[in-house]
């Protein structure tokens, strides 16, 4: 057999491993109740809406306000993660090496930590300010759990403009922040693409730091609004699946809005 052949070969298992959850979850939100526990993974005949219908008209608007929640709180984090981060690699990539690798250093340990160790300290520090079990309080920790990781990204980005251009902005007398965001950041649309749609996913799929740092009477995120539909004593499995599906349209949505962008961020300055 050919590398040509075994290649496609191995893209149509990875391919189909990735998508077959994908198609259970569109196949099962319109297929009749009775056919999702039969067979699982037939096509449904006759197709119904009806599980949309029903989780879109529920009584307590789980789905309405969790996207509502849940958009709010995505593009706050986002904006204010990308915008601080940009800032934050530009000025290192000015700084000295010292300086750069001691802050490269404290970003590490931010990116190593997992969000379960520091729940309860954030939880207190949240609690501290009087923005505990609040979307501000929850925008505040996402932007900083996350800003290193977008930090990450527009650095290694940055090693491929020319700091020629910088140089010669402040020479006509361009001050840091005219230059940064009339010269620098209109050139990291790339990377900002790769930030936006990684640290989007990240923030839109979260179900624990919602859960936990907003609380059940502070509303209601579509993750959390997933896990909570689920009833104690049954399952509407039709009607998790729909909920599953309108849950992850958003963010599809945003991804192949950006792909075209997406991949050269994420590999800008390999070579370097």
């Amino acid at each position: 057999m050919s590398k040509h052949r075994i290649r496609a070969v191995v893209a149509f298992i990875v391919g189909f491993i990735f998508l077959f959850p994908l198609y259970l979850v569109i196949v099962n939100s319109v297929k009749p109740e009775d056919q999702i526990v039969g067979s699982p993974a037939t096509l449904p005949f006759p197709p119904t809406l009806d599980h949309y219908a029903a989780v879109l008209t529920r009584g307590d608007n789980l789905v309405w306000e969790g996207l509502q929640n849940s958009a709010i709180i995505t593009v706050s984090s986002v904006l204010l993660a990308m915008i601080i981060s940009a800032m934050f690699a530009f000025a290192l990539w000015r700084s000295s090496s010292v300086v750069q690798n001691f802050a490269y250093g404290i970003l590490l340990a931010g990116l190593i930590l997992p969000t379960a160790v520091i729940l309860v300290p954030v939880f207190k520090v949240l609690q501290a300010i009087g923005l505990a079990n609040s979307m501000p309080g929850l925008v505040l920790f996402m932007v900083g759990y996350y800003v290193p990781f977008g930090t990450f990204v527009f650095r290694a980005f940055l090693t491929t403009v020319p700091r020629e251009l910088v140089d010669a902005a402040m020479v006509d007398g361009a001050g840091p922040a005219t230059t940064f965001f009339r010269i620098v950041f209109p050139l990291m649309r790339p990377a900002t693409a790769s930030v936006v749609v990684i640290i989007g996913v990240w923030v839109w799929n979260d179900f624990l730091n919602p859960l936990i740092l907003l609380g059940p009477l502070s509303g209601t995120t579509i993750m959390v609004g997933l896990y909570r539909s689920v009833g104690q004593f049954a399952i509407d499995f039709g009607e998790l699946f729909a909920f599953m599906l309108l849950a992850s349209l958003p963010i599809v949505i945003l991804y192949f809005l950006l792909q075209s962008q997406f991949v050269r961020g994420l590999t800008s300055g390999a070579a370097k």
